[in-house]
């Protein structure tokens, strides 16, 4: 397939940089209709990011809203009440299932496989499933060329990055026929990898989903009704390449739009986006798991940004995933009442949780089980500091829990992403553990 090219270098870059100060515009989607105040926050990320301490994002009342959180929360296993870890772990596992609200989960679904291949010395499986709600999920499933023996798996978390026309593809290679936009992706966040594709080398199976609103779970401009957002609502109709850059943003830059009425949607359903996520990874899982080439007692789960966010729910919540590497996605709830709520998707939030445990927290409720963290210092989405003290509060759990050999976060030079030498530490920590 045939590419068109992409608009000047100069272009792309200023579209990168939109998305990674916002990830995304979809916090405040009125922004994007207000040019003044988009260049306030977005152009002057800098202000934002250095708000002195009696200021925020919510003005005034910032240190109000902070000051609602408790010290230690009640259901963190920092607090002195808790003394059996057994007991701590099952009522707070408990009650964070019962905020995230999932969707009920059906029994792993059928999965059709598409085509087989080898491909940069791999074996790779195009596969598919149906849920119970949406269009199917695409998927693929890559493991080293000429395996016969279960092997350890990594469940491959994709990331955000402000292109939801994309899943898993944004983190694997499958051809060298890949599309512009992909390239340019890999080369900003992973070093110029496929991620996904270098672990599988090294000896794993690997299985990447296309998760809730992305790929091909994707919301289908053919699908709404109700609203009208002039040109995106025709944008793709006279042209039947729907891989065309231009449609993909016009796509993304509406898909960023709608996540605020996805999230009012779900919440008035009853679950939260976080829920999803959960419901349909771990439904992923299941299907990795239940695969004769894997080890189901050696399955790990990564991912950068988004996917940083998906293991921290998912590890934090399902104890199949014996080891966890979160990159790009951790910091304290404070750290986004004050000064990055801007910053991050509406996908990010389970309202009331923070009553009960901070951000980290949801990541600690896997303790003894082995995390990596990974941050990077100049990372324009969290302060430095609050990522230092969510750092601080995971060491402070493992530490209670007698497994601090299990924990380790590491801080890294540079912006938002997950390069060479961080992909280097992630999978040592893997091979590590699994």
């Amino acid at each position: 397939m045939k590419h068109e090219p992409l608009k000047k270098n100069e272009d792309r870059m200023a579209r990168r940089q939109f998305v990674k100060s916002s990830i995304l515009s979809a916090s405040l989607p009125f922004l994007l209709e207000t040019n003044t105040l988009a260049n306030v926050f977005f152009t002057n990320t800098k202000n934002v990011a250095s708000m002195a301490s009696e200021k925020s994002l919510i003005g005034g009342y910032g240190q109000w809203a902070a000051g609602l959180q408790p010290k230690v929360p009640s259901l963190s296993f920092r607090n002195n009440k808790w003394t059996n870890q057994a007991a701590w772990q099952k009522e707070a596992v408990a009650r964070t299932k019962e905020l995230i609200s999932s969707p009920p989960k059906t029994v792993a679904p059928k999965v059709t496989v598409l085509k087989k291949y080898v491909y940069d010395g791999l074996e790779i499986e195009e596969i598919t499933w149906k849920l119970p709600y949406g269009r199917p999920t695409s998927a693929v499933i890559l493991k080293p060329q000429g395996a016969t023996k279960p092997l350890p798996a990594i469940l491959g978390l994709h990331d955000h990055a402000g292109m939801k026309y994309f899943g898993y593809r944004k983190i694997v290679k499958t051809s060298d026929d890949q599309h512009p936009m992909l390239q340019e992706h890999q080369v900003s966040d992973y070093g110029g990898k496929a991620w996904a594709n270098e672990i599988a080398k090294k000896g794993y199976v690997v299985l990447v989903h296309d998760t809730f609103a992305f790929g091909s779970r994707r919301v289908f401009f053919e699908d709404v009704k109700g609203l009208n957002w002039g040109a995106v609502d025709t944008a793709g109709k006279s042209d039947l390449d729907p891989e065309k850059s231009e449609n993909i943003a016009t796509y993304n830059s509406w898909s960023s739009e709608h996540e605020h009425v996805m999230s009012k949607s779900l919440f008035s359903a009853g679950t939260t986006w976080p829920g999803v996520f959960l419901s349909e990874d771990q439904t992923a899982l299941d299907i990795l798991s239940n695969r004769k080439d894997v080890d189901p007692k050696r399955i790990g789960c990564g991912g950068l940004s988004g996917g940083g966010l998906r293991t921290v729910y998912l590890a934090g919540l399902d104890p199949r995933i014996k080891c966890a590497v979160c990159v790009g996605f951790m910091t304290t709830w404070t750290d986004l009442i004050l000064n990055k709520s801007v910053n991050h998707t509406w996908m990010t939030y389970t309202p009331l949780l923070p009553n009960y445990i901070d951000f980290p927290e949801i990541l600690g409720l896997r303790v003894p089980l082995p995390t990596l963290v990974q941050n990077n210092n100049q990372d324009e989405l969290y302060t430095l500091e609050e990522m230092k003290k969510a750092d601080v509060v995971l060491g402070d759990v493992y530490k209670k829990a007698n497994a601090s050999e299990k924990y380790m976060a590491k801080f890294y030079d540079g912006p938002h992403k997950f390069d060479e030498a961080m992909q280097k530490d992630a999978f040592e920590w893997f091979d590590k553990w699994l």
